[in-house]
């Protein structure tokens, strides 16, 4: 029999990207929180964070990649130095965040949080004129002209 501790272990290992992605939430700052009525969101690039536990626990930035493989993101000016002088990103799980303000470029994403079925919004298309009408006036004024 199989421990539930491993299990569970085996079944984060082995989650599908889309598993994978759901488990790149973090924590909203409480101002948040009392505006969205959510604790939790997934991280995205561009949100700026706090980070609360961790070797660079008080440091505030942006997110600058998010691995899925890892369940971790890169913020910006965060890196370390190896031996050689070399500079690298630093990962940090996504559980050790606090989102202080959120990327409000995606639609859908605002639309969720907000509470509105994004399925439903308004989109922002362009009018375009009926080309097919433009045509036929055209074929119409040839023929007057040939008269």
């Amino acid at each position: 029999m199989v421990k539930p501790t491993k299990m569970r272990n085996q079944m984060i290992y082995q989650a599908t990207f889309q598993t994978r992605s759901k488990q790149l939430g973090s924590n909203l700052s409480k101002d948040l929180q009392k505006k969205y009525g959510k604790k939790s969101v997934r991280a995205l690039e561009g949100d700026s964070i706090t980070i609360s536990r961790g070797e660079f626990k008080g440091v505030d930035g942006k997110i600058a990649k998010i691995s899925t493989k890892k369940s971790s993101v890169t913020i910006d000016g965060i890196k370390k130095e190896k031996t050689k002088g070399d500079k690298f990103d630093v990962y940090i799980h996504t559980s050790n965040l606090v989102i202080t303000s959120l990327n409000t470029s995606d639609k859908w994403r605002m639309a969720k949080l907000e509470g509105k079925d994004p399925r439903k919004q308004p989109k922002e298309t362009p009018v375009k004129e009926n080309t097919k009408e433009t045509k036929v006036v055209k074929k119409v004024e040839k023929k007057e002209d040939e008269k």
